[in-house]
């Protein structure tokens, strides 16, 4: 028996029919929840449903339709407000299920990831939980971490080093959760992760610490979306980072692990670490990314095809009388009634094509309308103008098009007071200069990063540190002039342990204070990045989380003084 999306159109005009009939029932109980036999009826009507979808074997469609007879079923006769928002899910399900079962006969593929928000909005609905993004994808979780170096540190040592990593990952969580500069966010917690997993080298524990290395370079080169979902990921994470540093004996919860791996998929990330997992858990990229998901999500929770259809024709039609109305501006004999029609036109459908999806054509059209204003001022009609305009509704046409086939929908000053300008524009230009700082202090904050990493790979070349001190140095006074005495200190700090224990001492310091060097540096980047200099109170903690990997360099430092030494 031929299953799945090719044997859809078998049964879609019995299935949609049975369909339309639930919703109607369900809707008519929604205004009479006295009458049971309307809810009833709805119930029968969705075990068909069920049924039929079993029958072709399309596994997410199944899944959503028994979630929605699930929560039907849970509906009692009478059922007062208490149960709208369970009775709103059921209507929204159905229509996104009917949306889903138009996509999949017109494109014959199934994408059951599309199901998962509406699948969700029921369970949480019935006070169930949730489904994660990874219900639908399928890997192998046998495979152990390839061999790594065993770490120098160990006992009071080691156990304080996995206490300072853990709170930069906790510090770069909390910006992630705020969404709060994600990229820096990420970057922090991704450095984090790669050290402890350092750490641990060969302990089957690192396992855990790979994978979830390899998820945060796909999250941040993949550019995934700060879903709801995926905070909370990354939020377990840390509690389960909790319980792996204090037991030896920990093994990670494969369900984590799929989570996990499941972004490694869905970002295609071409990063070492990402690169590395895929090919040893033999995974391939999914056939969609996560932006395309989004996108396909907002068309199903649209308008369904029927109704589509039936825009599209009124599209169709508007245009028509578009086009004439052109023609007779070409002829030189259109009236002033006739352009007002025309600019009243190009705003209204512009508007409309927006809310369907077809942004870009809805744009096109808005960007018609100063020109027909002038028109209608009386402006002479240029036919450089005119052919604009006349390109614009084929265009749109076009787009409209798509419709019926179910196709793919496509720093300034602040605003003064009267009064005001002058001091807002004196404000706005000594914001800019601070930006301007913040920039060059992160490119000597890279730089430094950099050189410490050519040093290190050179087996202690100190060429490479000639200019670090310099820069750091300069680094320093910039933070100076924003203001930041703590965060200029600790630069400072920085840039004498460079210039003392590796420029002028005879032995290179080892891996491991190198590494807690960088840490330092990409704290305070952090820092900048975050927008902390801006904004202060947005990140208080990242400067304790600096100090703590300068103190642990051995370097004490005073309290901090007012001005520059």
């Amino acid at each position: 028996m031929v299953t799945g999306a090719t044997s859809l159109s078998l049964v879609r005009d019995e299935l949609f029919a049975t369909m339309d009939e639930a919703e109607l029932s369900l809707e008519h109980f929604i205004a009479e929840r006295e009458n049971g036999s309307l809810l009833q009826q709805a119930v029968e009507n969705l075990q068909q449903v069920r049924g039929t979808l079993k029958l072709i074997e399309l596994a997410g469609a199944e899944l959503l339709a028994q979630e929605v007879l699930q929560q039907a079923t849970d509906i009692p006769t009478g059922a007062g407000s208490e149960r709208d928002g369970q009775l709103s899910a059921v209507s929204n399900a159905l229509h996104v299920l009917r949306r889903y079962l138009e996509i999949v006969d017109a494109h014959r593929q199934e994408v059951p990831e599309l199901l998962l928000p509406a699948i969700n909005d029921l369970r949480q609905a019935g006070a169930q939980p949730v489904l994660p993004e990874s219900f639908f994808f399928s890997v192998r979780l046998d495979q152990t971490r390839p061999a790594s170096a065993a770490s120098s540190l160990n006992g009071d040592a080691w156990n304080a080093e996995v206490k300072r990593l853990r709170q930069m990952y906790q510090v770069g969580l909390l910006g992630f959760i705020r969404e709060q500069n994600i990229a820096a966010s990420l970057k922090l917690m991704s450095r984090a992760i790669s050290r402890l997993d350092g750490l641990l080298g060969n302990d089957p524990r690192a396992r855990l610490c790979w994978v979830a290395a390899a998820a945060l370079e796909a999250q941040a080169d993949g550019q995934l979306l700060p879903r709801k979902a995926r905070k909370a990921l990354f939020g377990r994470l840390d509690r389960e980072l909790k319980q792996l540093l204090l037991n030896a004996q920990y093994e990670a919860p494969r369900h984590l692990l799929k989570e996990l791996l499941y972004l490694v998929a869905l970002a295609d990330s071409r990063g070492p670490r990402a690169t590395q997992v895929r090919e040893l858990f033999s995974i391939t990229p999914l056939p969609f990314t996560d932006h395309l998901l989004e996108e396909a999500y907002q068309r199903l929770a649209g308008p369904g095809q029927a109704v589509m259809r039936s825009l599209s024709s009124a599209i169709r039609e508007e245009l028509s009388s578009l086009k004439d109305q052109l023609d007779l501006i070409e002829r030189g004999t259109v009236s002033a009634d006739g352009l007002a029609n025309l600019h009243a036109l190009l705003g209204k459908w512009a508007k409309t094509l927006g809310m369907v999806g077809l942004s870009s054509a809805g744009n096109a059209l808005q960007a018609q309308l100063p020109v027909v204003t002038g028109w209608i001022d009386q402006a002479p009609v240029e036919p450089e103008q005119l052919l604009k305009l006349a390109d614009a509704v084929l265009y749109v046409e076009s787009m409209v098009a798509s419709l019926e086939r179910g196709g793919r929908y496509d720093s300034r000053p602040p605003v003064a007071q009267p009064g005001d300008e002058a001091m807002s524009f004196a404000n706005h230009q000594l914001n800019e200069a601070r930006i301007v700082v913040i920039d060059e202090a992160l490119g000597g904050l890279a730089m430094a990063k950099r050189a410490i990493t050519a040093y290190l790979e050179s087996n202690g070349d100190k060429l490479h540190l000639a200019n670090v001190p310099f820069t750091l140095q300069a680094v320093r006074g910039g933070l100076w002039f924003l203001d930041q005495p703590r965060a200029a200190q600790l630069v400072g700090a920085c840039a004498e342990y460079i210039d003392k224990q590796m420029l002028e001492s005879q032995q290179m310091p080892s891996e491991q204070m190198l590494e807690t060097l960088a840490d330092a540096l990409t704290s305070l980047e952090y820092y900048l990045e975050g927008g902390a200099v801006l904004r202060p109170e947005t990140q208080p903690s990242v400067l304790d989380l600096a100090a703590e990997s300068v103190r642990a360099l051995g370097i004490v430092l005073p309290s901090v003084a007012l001005s520059p030494a």
